[in-house]
């Protein structure tokens, strides 16, 4: 049987979620997940939400601002799809925001159909012992609703990403697992940070600054934290200083 080429990409996507080097950086990692989440699925955005180290399920990445705010809301209003995911550990099936999300998520399903977002849906990060976080799908008028196949694609991306934080170490080694989620954590802050001054600097969208930040650093084989850092402190590269 031919593989489709949409198969193929999905066996690309796993094998580089899967295949880092020791020294990876895990907020790349997971916006990655993201990244392969919105080009192989039918979905208008990704999040992630990680736990921290005192078990708090926090906002860790997302592919675009609309994507993170409303992951933000999800953490501040303490209910959503990727809330639900992370706890109990089962996927979240596509649910449209007009029907039983509505109830289950009352205050979400409002913030959510506000932005334009039409359905959610969720599947845990997982390792063999832990749940430690979970990928979100956002659909908008734009887009489908993922169907079921479209969540079992997700779960291989998120199943591969928590794989690879397993990476050198034993996947029942809950502290590992944490340390690396709590650096994807800190890492987060400077990235925002830096979205800010060079959103500020070129006076271009902060999802155009990311998109700089991200370009920049594989092009020169950086660690995206590292040039965020340097970015946050005011050192800013000609190369991303142009319009």
């Amino acid at each position: 049987m031919p593989a489709t080429e949409r198969e193929a990409r999905i066996a690309e996507a796993v094998r580089d979620l899967v295949h880092r080097s020791a020294d990876f950086d895990p907020l790349e990692l997971l916006h990655d997940l993201t990244e392969h989440a919105t080009a192989l699925l039918p979905v208008a955005g990704a999040g992630v939400t990680v736990v921290d180290d005192l078990g708090r399920v926090e906002y860790a990445t997302a592919s675009d601002e609309r994507c993170r705010r409303l992951e933000e809301v999800q953490i501040e209003l303490d209910e959503g799809p990727c809330l639900d995911a992370t706890r109990d550990g089962t996927a979240m099936a596509p649910a449209s925001l007009s029907g039983p999300a509505a109830l289950r998520w009352p205050r979400f399903a409002r913030r959510a159909r506000r932005a334009g977002v039409t359905a959610v849906a969720a599947v845990p990060l997982r390792t063999p012992g832990f749940t430690a976080g979970a990928l979100n799908l956002l659909s908008g008028q734009e887009t489908e609703i993922p169907t079921a196949n479209d969540l079992r694609i997700a779960q291989a991306l998120a199943d591969a990403t928590a794989a690879c934080f397993g990476h050198q170490h034993d996947l029942h080694d809950q502290a590992v697992l944490i340390q690396q989620l709590s650096t994807a954590l800190e890492s987060r802050l400077v990235i925002e940070q830096a979205k800010g001054v060079l959103s500020e600097r070129l006076r271009v969208s902060l999802d155009d600054a990311f998109g700089r930040l991200r370009a920049h650093a594989r092009a020169r084989q950086l660690k995206l934290t590292d040039l965020a850092a340097s970015v946050a402190q005011g050192t800013v590269p000609s190369e991303l200083s142009e319009p």
